[in-house]
C-alpha cells in the first residue's frame, strides 16, 4: 500500500519508523515545510504542497499528524474527497470535527481511523470499539494526560511545588513551552469528547463538557489530601444514565490504595465498564514518538487488511445531561464567602487557609463556582471525592 504522511514531527516520524518494520507499506510522500535532521535521505519525497498528495492517484492512504484543527481539517477533507483513507492521532481535529469528517469519509467510500487519538500506544479506543460489538458501554473514565499525572505524582511523592514540577516536565519534554492545554484540562477534555462519542454513538461538543484542570493546585492541597489517605488525579468521566449520559473533566481524590492513585509518572490508566463484561482497565504510555507512531500504523494495517470498525457517528439519541451528576468535593480557598459557605459540610482552618469537605454538590455548580473564583483572581482548588 502506498501512503503519505502529513506532518513529520514526533508522531509522524514515529509512524515512519514503525512502518519500516511493518512490511507492505510504502511511504511515497511526506508533507512538511522542510526536512528533519537525521532523515536527509527522505528529502526527495518531501513536499510543502498538499496537492502533491491529494492529486496523486497512487496514494491510497494518508496519515495526518500535523496537529491542531487548521489546516489539518482542510487537508483531511481534501484527501477524503480524493478517495483516500485517512488515519490520524489528532484528538483536537477529531474532537472538533468528528461528525463532519466521518460523514465525508462515508460519502466517499473511504475509512477514517483515529484509535491513536486517545491513550497514545494504549489500545484503548480499539478495545472500546471491540467491547461495544457485543456489549453495552455503561461508563468510561480515566487518567489520559501524562503531563498532569507526572506533575501530580511528583508532588505527592516529593512534596514538590506545582511550578517546580511543571518546569521539570517541560525540561523532560512531557509538557510544551505553553502548557495550558495540559494543566487547564483542555487536552483531557478533547480526549473525553472523542471517547464519549465512540462509547455512546453520539456527537458531544467540547462546550457541553464541564472541565477544570490542575492549574490552581498547590502543594498544601496534596499534603492535606495525603494526610487523609487520598491522592489527586485529573480524570475524565462519561457515564450512561437512562436516555442520557453525564460527562465532565475534573481533579479527583482517590483512596491511596486504589488503582488510579497508583498510576505513576507520565502513564495513563483508562477504564470501561460494560453491562455484561464488567470493568476493564488499560494502562501504559499515553504519548510519545514510538507508542503513538505504532498505534497509527496499526490503524493503517487494519485498513489495508480490510478489518472493519463499528463506528456509527451520531446514530444514538443519547444526549449529554449533567443534571444528575452530584458528589462531594474537597475544596481549598482563602476565606469563607457567601458563595461557598452554603456548600460546606466540614472544614479546617490553618494559617488563614480553609480546607473543606463539601455537602453533595452538582458537578456543573461546582465547576461554575471554580471558574468564577478563578476569573476573579481568588484562591481556590477543588477535587471530587471518588465514589
Amino acid at each position: 500500500m502506498k501512503i503519505a504522511i502529513m506532518g513529520f514531527g514526533t508522531v509522524g516520524s514515529g509512524a515512519y519508523e514503525t512502518a519500516k518494520n511493518a512490511g507492505g507499506i510504502d511511504i511515497v510522500r511526506i508533507l512538511a515545510r522542510h526536512g528533519r535532521p537525521g532523515y536527509e535521505h527522505l528529502d526527495d519525497i518531501i513536499t510543502p504542497n498538499i496537492d502533491d498528495i491529494a492529486n496523486d492517484p497512487e496514494i491510497e492512504l494518508v496519515i495526518e499528524s500535523i496537529g491542531g484543527v487548521h489546516p489539518a481539517r482542510e487537508y483531511v477533507l481534501a484527501c477524503l474527497r480524493a478517495g483516500k483513507h485517512v488515519v490520524t492521532p489528532n484528538k483536537n481535529l477529531i474532537s472538533a470535527c468528528y461528525k463532519e469528517l466521518m460523514d465525508e469519509a462515508a460519502a466517499n467510500g473511504v475509512k477514517l481511523r483515529f484509535t491513536s487519538a486517545v491513550g497514545g500506544g494504549i489500545p484503548w479506543l480499539f478495545n472500546l470499539l471491540r467491547t461495544k460489538r457485543c456489549d453495552e458501554i455503561e461508563e468510561v473514565r480515566g487518567i489520559v494526560n501524562g503531563t498532569c499525572n507526572y506533575i501530580l505524582d511528583a508532588m505527592y511523592d516529593k512534596g514538590a511545588d506545582f511550578g517546580e514540577m511543571l518546569k521539570i516536565a517541560q525540561e523532560l519534554g512531557y509538557a510544551e513551552a505553553d502548557p495550558s492545554s495540559d494543566i487547564e484540562g483542555t487536552d483531557t477534555l478533547r480526549k473525553t469528547v472523542v471517547t464519549t462519542n465512540l462509547a455512546f454513538d453520539t456527537v458531544v461538543s467540547e462546550d457541553e463538557v464541564p472541565c477544570c484542570g490542575i492549574d490552581t493546585i498547590q502543594s498544601c492541597d496534596v499534603a492535606y489530601l495525603k494526610e487523609k489517605g487520598l491522592v489527586c488525579k485529573l480524570m475524565m468521566k462519561a457515564k450512561r444514565s437512562g436516555d442520557s449520559f453525564e460527562v465532565y473533566v475534573e481533579p479527583t481524590a482517590f483512596p491511596a490504595g486504589s488503582l488510579e492513585a497508583n498510576v505513576k509518572v507520565n502513564n495513563n490508566l483508562i477504564t470501561l465498564t460494560a453491562r455484561d463484561i464488567g470493568t476493564q482497565s488499560f494502562y501504559g504510555q499515553g504519548a510519545g514518538m514510538m507508542p503513538t507512531g505504532q498505534s497509527v500504523i496499526q490503524d493503517v494495517l487494519d485498513i489495508r487488511d480490510g478489518k472493519e470498525q463499528a463506528i456509527e457517528a451520531g446514530s444514538s439519541a443519547l444526549k449529554a445531561d449533567n443534571s444528575k451528576a452530584v458528589h462531594r468535593y474537597y475544596i481549598r480557598h482563602d476565606r469563607m464567602c457567601e458563595h461557598i459557605e452554603p456548600f460546606i459540610d466540614i472544614y479546617e482552618e490553618k494559617d488563614g487557609i480553609y480546607y473543606c469537605i463539601s455537602k453533595p454538590v452538582a458537578v456543573e455548580e461546582m465547576h461554575k463556582m471554580g471558574h468564577h473564583r478563578k476569573e476573579k483572581g481568588k484562591e481556590m482548588f477543588f477535587a471530587a471525592l471518588a465514589e
